[in-house]
């Protein structure tokens, strides 16, 4: 202390817990942290002023710059050189001895102790009672209605699980994996309100999800606004905002050393960072600095897609799916460390670890194969999504005000959104309203499985994607691409565009073309401080040479009519032949129709090999004559339906 009245300090950056005196707090106490020593100016002013000290009085500190460093150093006699009255000088003495008492309380106050959750999947985990506060909401008990797997319960009974006790799991793993860190890298200078936030971060990543989780801002929003770039990652930020408003949290965040950076860093562990690539800046985020880069891989990795929120789901959707899950997050977790690659701080592992990272996406695409994209699980959540949208016009939430909001509104207000989950689609069918008949009858097919029929499905080109947004013009095409030796059946029905849906699925392992381990950086166990990348060739030979599938599908609206799924079936055949697609497969009969090569009555060597290889790539169609010997075989063509002659 250089002179009296006023203090330098080492504004470092670092956010430390607060706790108000217990006389005046208006909201559950919670143990002082010794790191009281680390809280900036503005931390220390706005804590004042929480706790009623005169606005004039709190700013005084803001602007001398007294810290929580120089606490102890503070005596009635420098605030009566400040001019502060008498009974404040007394309050700010009485709250500053409070202060220093219990921050040397190394064991704290016992009725503080963290609460005890027996989690299926985690075993016994504590949560910090700030925690608790943010769980008894009702913003974020919405999220015991809201299915993780949305509808793919209706296919597999055991994923009944809701996205509750996943944001729970994700809030425990980020808490144990960025402890790690702090434990075992002293240097990291990670701080305990940085642990906090890391741990609201992960408890808060999904409370933007809305009815039915993915089916909601992937097909829902989508088919109600094409232009619409709505996500719930935007959702889940502003229903952050909202909850901490409805529920008076602002001061139990602050008085924990959360103050409006700290927010910031939450919501950018959320949703991403802060400036756009196009904003030319070399660091994009806002909440935290540079040096505590790795912090934003916790939760949602934007560079190798490994994080805590996989490894939380694909954990307890495998235990709830019945299916074994191959990749070990505790393992990562004992060998993870933080190593500067390219001038920014990662979290990197050891280059022994990169088979367990390869199952850990080859976990990720088994998942979506058999469960996440299940044919079955996928038309289910459609036809939900249809219903939404008949009812979307005449089923209204309770907004903000008393306004009443649509479905396809309630994104853009918390306050209705609050009251939009899964329980949508029995409240619709409950309902007597005749606008909502249409709606009904599509949820009471659901109910009694009569669904829409896959008629068949294939495999795209290595050399060619589509997007989901082709959808309808493919389907267009599909019905258009009749072969021309069925032209003269007069009994095939004529397909219209509303008897069909396609479906376009990605399988990857989450960056589209690209191997996500090919960003992960690994270290040597002789040299810890240094991270390179793992060759392929080094891991296996064995390892996929494509991370892109599309698989495309071709479903009937009429589970019922044998004619109309002949007629479809022939029509994706034939398309897929124009097309380059692989034999349709695995969507249910087909009359007999294969894309398999035409069987000739000679032996193979009786042809040239030319055309023994024409052959060999030629789809046969029934009622076909066989090629005569030493003849070309011919690809039928498809022709318009305008063009059918009958």
């Amino acid at each position: 202390m250089k002179r009296r009245g006023h203090l330098d300090v080492d504004n470092n950056g670092i956010t430390p817990y607060l706790s108000p005196a217990k006389k005046r707090c208006t909201s559950p106490v919670v143990p002082l942290s010794v790191q009281h020593k680390a809280w900036r100016s503005s931390h220390l002013a706005s804590y004042l002023r929480r706790h009623n000290i005169d606005n004039d009085v709190a700013s005084k500190f803001e602007a001398e710059r007294i810290s929580g460093e120089h606490l102890a150093e503070i005596d009635d006699d420098m605030l009566k050189d400040w001019g502060i009255a008498t009974g404040q000088r007394i309050e700010l003495l009485k709250l500053f001895r409070h202060i220093l008492d219990e921050g040397s309380n190394e064991e704290g106050p016992t009725h503080i102790l963290p609460k005890v959750f027996n989690d299926p999947v985690h075993g016994h985990i504590e949560l910090d009672p700030l925690l608790i506060r943010i769980i008894d909401t009702p913003q974020f008990q919405r999220l015991r209605d809201i299915k993780q797997l949305g509808g793919t319960y209706f296919v597999f009974p055991g994923a009944s699980h809701n996205r509750f006790e996943h944001s729970i799991g994700v809030s425990h793993l980020a808490g144990c994996l960025v402890t790690m860190l702090k434990q075992r890298q002293k240097s990291l200078k990670i701080t305990d309100v940085d642990v906090l936030c890391v741990k609201i971060a992960g408890l808060c990543h999904d409370l933007g999800h809305g009815p039915f989780s993915h089916m909601f801002d992937a097909q829902f929003i989508p088919m109600m606004d094409s232009q619409s770039t709505w996500k719930h990652e935007e959702a889940s930020v502003q229903m952050l905002r909202h909850l901490i408003a409805e529920n008076n949290l602002q001061g139990a965040l602050e008085e924990r050393g959360i103050f409006e950076q700290d927010l910031i860093f939450i919501q950018e562990m959320i949703s991403g960072p802060s400036y756009s690539q196009d904003s030319g800046r070399d660091w994009r985020y806002e909440g935290r600095k540079k040096d505590k880069s790795f912090l934003y891989e916790i939760i949602a990795n934007k560079r190798t897609g490994i994080d805590v929120d996989k490894w939380d789901y694909f954990a307890r959707d495998c235990h709830h799916l019945g299916i074994a899950n191959m990749f070990d997050y505790r393992r990562f977790m004992q060998f993870a460390r933080v190593i500067e690659v390219e001038k920014t701080l990662q979290i990197c592992t050891r280059d022994k670890e990169v088979g367990n990272l390869y199952d850990m996406f080859h976990t990720r695409n088994a998942l979506h194969r058999r469960a996440y994209q299940h044919k079955t699980s996928n038309i289910i959540e459609t036809m939900i999504c249809e219903a939404f949208a008949k009812a979307n016009d005449h089923f209204f939430l309770p907004g903000k005000d008393g306004k009443k909001v649509k479905m396809s509104e309630a994104v853009y207000d918390m306050h209705a959104y609050t009251h939009l989950s899964d329980s949508v689609f029995y409240q619709i069918l409950g309902s007597t309203a005749p606008e909502l008949e249409e709606a009904r009858k599509i949820l009471h097919a659901v109910q009694r499985r009569q669904l829409y029929r896959c008629v068949s499905q294939s495999n795209a080109p290595v050399d060619r994607s589509f997007s989901t947004f082709d959808a309808p013009r493919l389907a267009q095409e599909v019905i258009e691409a009749v072969p021309e030796c069925y032209l003269a059946d007069k009994d095939l029905p004529v397909l219209q565009e509303s008897d069909v849906r396609v479906q376009i699925v990605n399988f990857s392992y989450g960056m589209r073309h690209e191997d996500p381990i090919d960003h992960m950086r690994f270290y040597q166990k002789d040299q810890p401080n240094k991270a390179s990348k793992v060759k392929r060739e080094q891991v296996s030979h064995m390892l996929p040479q494509n991370f892109l599938e599309q698989n495309i599908r071709l479903y009937l609206r009429d589970p019922n009519n044998r004619d109309k799924q002949r007629s479809a079936s022939w029509c994706f055949q034939q398309w897929c032949v124009d097309n380059g697609c692989t034999s349709p497969r695995d969507g249910g009969e087909n009359d007999g129709i294969s894309l398999t090569p035409l069987r000739y009555s000679q032996e193979p060597e009786s042809l040239g090999s030319s055309q023994a290889m024409a052959s060999s790539q030629t789809p046969s169609f029934p009622d076909m004559p066989a090629p005569r010997v030493g003849a070309t075989p011919t690809v039928p063509t498809s022709k318009s339906v305008s063009q059918r002659l009958f």
